[in-house]
């Protein structure tokens, strides 16, 4: 009866929601408990940068060969591995007693993690039709602003009733639970699922992607990073994490300590711009699709990453001018708006120009996209250090906008890979 009367892609559209939910809670509690993993383990603000930073250099590391795998082996096993991967990582960064222990746990969670988001793109380019992947795209990516957003009251609260190491293994467990529903439940294509009815899987059938079989050949890393149009895709990627990682790493102290909040206000104040992220995922996923079904392709992907990128450059420049946190954060939240507007049209295009090799491709963009924010993650306290202002960390973020406006103009998405 279910089957019947709710599509069983709306169904998965929910599991890939809250499954990207978890994720970010898992990836911003760290941020949520700096003071008290700092106090309890003596690192200075420096170190705790690289702890932040080692999670992100190994999910990017880890991303294209990841992607490459869901591809070859589906999503199914690949999710389910990288579930129970990061969530026993999760639960070991609880169990942390130093500097070199805690950064080898977060380097193997961020390789863990690696693999969700393109395993999440083969899942869009395998169960659901063309004219829907933006919205798809959008939700996906919404649900790990929330979850980042949620996280950060949440884990302040969690921490004044059962400490930040019991906290790690509570979403630990969480990950696990997941993991096997995961695991028991999905089917890589709607062939394979009994669940479908029929009216469904041939609809999804008859308006997906349909790959031809020159493209269904292994794509080469090499012949990846050969192509202009990848080159493009990753730079204006590197731009929007830089933008988008302040808020998941810095932003939550940043506000705590500039402004003097306490823990779970700090908390409070920090989820507007992550809330507001969300909205710019359904908005943009919104305006792809609809541009796209009226006939342009191009567009469809160009003016929702524009529009993006024009906000997130305006919010971050004002945000170096203004000196309260309810403006601050006004003005942040724009600029995360505008940031994750460019991701639902980052992604859809990924599956553009890879369709069979979509994992691949869109773990490779991921890939620089991380590299990128590793390096905001670096740069946010040693440029503090070095000009004691953080205003010049702001400036490089919207000078970094204006640069993916540019490759944006130039980007095809009509273009693939495998011609």
């Amino acid at each position: 009866m279910l089957k019947r009367s709710i599509p069983l892609r709306f169904i998965l559209i929910f599991s890939t929601f809250f499954l990207t939910v978890l994720l970010y809670i898992d990836r911003a509690c760290i941020s949520a408990a700096k003071e008290d993993i700092m106090s309890d383990l003596d690192f200075n603000m420096t170190q705790f940068g690289w702890i932040m930073a080692i999670f992100t250099l190994g999910y990017a590391l880890f991303q294209t060969p990841s992607g490459k795998l869901a591809d070859k082996r589906g999503p199914r096993k690949i999710i389910t591995f990288i579930v129970v991967a990061w969530s026993v990582l999760t639960a070991l960064t609880g169990a942390a007693w130093n500097y070199v222990s805690m950064l080898v746990i977060r380097f193997l969670f961020g390789a863990g993690e690696a693999g969700a988001f393109p395993s999440l793109t083969k899942v869009v380019f395998n169960w659901f039709p063309v004219k829907e992947r933006g919205i798809v795209q959008g939700i996906n990516f919404s649900g790990s602003r929330l979850g980042a957003a949620f996280a950060l009251p949440l884990v302040a609260w969690m921490l004044t009733k059962v400490g930040w190491r019991m906290s790690f293994l509570i979403f630990g467990i969480l990950g696990l639970m997941f993991a096997m529903a995961w695991y028991f439940l999905f089917r890589n294509k709607p062939e394979e699922s009994r669940a479908i009815s029929e009216k469904e899987k041939q609809y999804i059938l008859a308006n997906r992607q349909q790959p031809s079989s020159a493209e269904k050949a292994n794509l080469s890393f090499g012949r990846i990073i050969r192509s202009g149009n990848m080159w493009m895709t990753m730079i204006q990627y590197i731009c929007s994490n830089f933008t988008f990682y302040f808020t998941l790493t810095w932003m939550y102290p940043y506000l705590k300590e500039r402004f003097a909040l306490g823990g779970i206000e700090a908390g409070f104040y920090a989820m507007a711009p992550l809330i507001g992220g969300a909205f710019g995922n359904w908005f943009s996923g919104i305006l792809v699709d609809a541009i796209y079904r009226g006939g342009n392709l191009k567009l469809s992907r160009r003016l929702p990453a524009i529009i993006g990128f024009v906000l997130a450059a305006f919010g971050m420049i004002m945000l170096s001018m203004v000196d309260s946190p309810e403006v601050s954060i006004l003005f942040l939240t724009i600029a995360i708006f505008g940031a994750d507007m460019t991701l639902s049209p980052s992604w859809a295009f990924c599956i553009d120009i890879g369709k069979e090799n979509a994992g691949t491709v869109s773990g490779t963009m991921n890939m620089a996209g991380n590299l990128g924010a590793f390096v905001t993650i670096i740069a946010f306290p040693y440029l503090l250090k070095w000009t004691g202002r953080h205003e010049p960390f702001f400036y490089i973020c919207s000078g970094l906008s204006v640069l993916a406006i540019l490759m944006w103009l130039f980007m095809k998405p009509d273009k693939s890979l495998n011609n």
